[in-house]
């Protein structure tokens, strides 16, 4: 019986390229694919997967967003994230929201294979480097990280704004709102103990945050 995948990826030449190496792969099927996380949600509700490929950056519904509710309508299916940012932004939040494993968009093709491999037998895919740093996270607290401290929504908006980019900016990327951003960002300066965008880009980038 062969292995049935999900594969999200809001980039179509992606998505084949993916495609590409899994369907090579003996014992590998891709049932269906989605290019937002609504159509995701969908492909879920109407097939059985044995395991689910998700992007973090997607339209109408982000990755973190529905590995959420399929963690709430499909407890036990293993989601794995196959993302273009670094494993320092995103790979702890995800995994705390359910995720089985992350890897990104720059790993060689014999690892997303490993990857599979591992959490359709109930296991976690991690790099090396990621698992030092969760190890060595368990000792810490909220109060040594203020990032911490953050929502999901939050933390996201963080990173884009120490990346560079504007209110606005990000709102057309994450389809929200100006009044929304500028929300998420007066949260952020308030737990942060911060007053203004360069005090975030400092420390994201003094906690190498930003790749």
């Amino acid at each position: 019986m062969k292995t049935r995948i999900l594969l999200a990826d809001d980039h179509a030449i992606l998505r084949d390229g993916i495609r590409g190496i899994l369907e090579a792969t003996p014992g590998f099927e891709v049932v269906a694919e989605a290019s937002d996380g609504m159509e995701a949600i969908a492909a879920l509700e109407k097939n059985q997967f044995d395991v689910a490929i998700l992007d973090i950056n997607m339209p109408k519904l982000n990755g973190l967003d529905t590995l959420k509710h399929f963690k709430s309508v499909a407890p036990k299916l293993p989601v794995l994230i196959l993302s273009m940012y670094p494993e320092e932004q995103y790979a702890v939040r995800m995994l705390k929201a359910g995720a089985s494993g992350y890897l990104t968009k720059e790993a060689a093709s014999n690892q997303l294979i490993q990857a599979i491999n591992k959490v359709i037998i109930g296991g976690r895919y991690v790099s090396p480097e990621l698992a030092e740093q969760l190890a060595f996270g368990l000792t810490k607290t909220e109060a040594d990280y203020p990032h911490e401290l953050l929502s999901d929504r939050e933390y996201q908006v963080l990173i884009m704004i120490a990346s560079g980019k504007s209110v606005s900016e990000i709102a057309e990327e994450l389809f929200v709102s100006v009044k929304t951003i500028s929300t998420y960002r007066s949260r952020i300066l308030e737990k942060m103990d911060l007053t203004n965008n360069a005090q975030i880009t400092h420390y994201v980038i003094k906690n190498d945050l930003l790749t």
